[in-house]
């Protein structure tokens, strides 16, 4: 397995202090804050660790304040409700005495149902497309080192090469992603690895409109605020899965977007939804 997706498994194999209490660390690199999807699949871990049945099919998030990449994240569940279907769990996350982050998560135990999901849209296939680097290799010199740094998701956006970030106007967006690294067969690990990688490109989207996914001299500060995902399919998350993304709305400095994450063969698996901030500076 290569080291970075080991590093990420390591990072949400969280700690068990007491019952009901966790403790996640976060990786050791220069950041300003903690990542939200870090804080979202730990929070999700550390759920998981209390329930007796069941997978996740519904999570729902608060991101509160910025967390502190070098202290340690306690995790808190309260056991909301354990049903013959159904279980509810809430986690907080604490840094320095207050909450960071919230999270309601359900699981619902497997049974039969009706059957029907949106077409998946026609793109590119993920081998035919850029990887990061290459993607990135025009701004090296602004980005440094960053570029070649080993990634556990491979992310493979379905933009043209010949149309720079400030040319994609399109209030959708399109990427395949999957782990670099086969994983094991658990499907929550599988979970966690998805709840990770649905931030990392989702709340980009709500800026395409306006020119601004990226440039060198971009002035906007953004940060999610919320972050919500329904589990409808088993999934893998070593195989390719494409997140198809769509910005309805931006007003008053924030910025929605949705998402629909599908297998390579079309079954919709998993539907997302974040609002984030999206402040220009001055």
């Amino acid at each position: 397995m290569p080291t970075a997706l080991d590093n990420l498994i390591k990072l949400l194999d969280l700690e068990e202090l007491e019952v009901n209490i966790f403790r996640g660390v976060s990786p050791k690199e220069e950041r300003q804050r903690v990542f939200g999807g870090q804080v979202a699949a730990q929070a999700l871990v550390a759920a998981t660790r209390t329930i007796e049945f069941g997978h996740v099919h519904s999570l729902h998030c608060y991101f509160l304040r910025p967390g502190d990449p070098r202290r340690p994240i306690l995790y808190e569940v309260d056991r909301i409700r354990d049903g013959r279907s159904f279980i509810t769990r809430r986690v907080v996350a604490i840094q320095h005495g207050r909450a960071i982050f919230n999270l309601d998560a359900s699981f619902h135990k497997d049974e039969p149902g009706l059957e029907y999901h949106a077409p998946m849209p026609k793109v590119p296939a993920p081998e035919e497309l850029p990887t990061f680097a290459e993607r990135v290799a025009p701004f090296r010199e602004q980005l440094g080192d960053w570029v070649d740094r080993e990634r556990p998701i491979d992310i493979r956006l379905c933009d043209p090469m010949n149309r720079p970030p400030e040319q994609w106007r399109e209030p959708q967006a399109q990427a395949w992603l999957r782990t670099n690294g086969t994983l094991p067969d658990d499907p929550m690990l599988h979970a966690y690895i998805l709840t990770y990688a649905s931030d990392m490109t989702l709340l980009d989207t709500t800026v395409r409109p306006h020119g601004l996914v990226w440039s060198p001299d971009r002035k906007l500060m953004m940060a999610s605020l919320d972050h919500c995902m329904w589990f409808h399919r088993r999934f893998r998350v070593d195989d390719w899965l494409l997140y198809s993304q769509m910005t309805p709305a931006s007003a008053g400095g924030r910025g929605l977007a949705t998402g629909a994450i599908y297998t390579r063969d079309g079954n919709l698996v998993v539907s997302v939804a974040q609002e984030g901030l999206i402040r220009q500076l001055e």
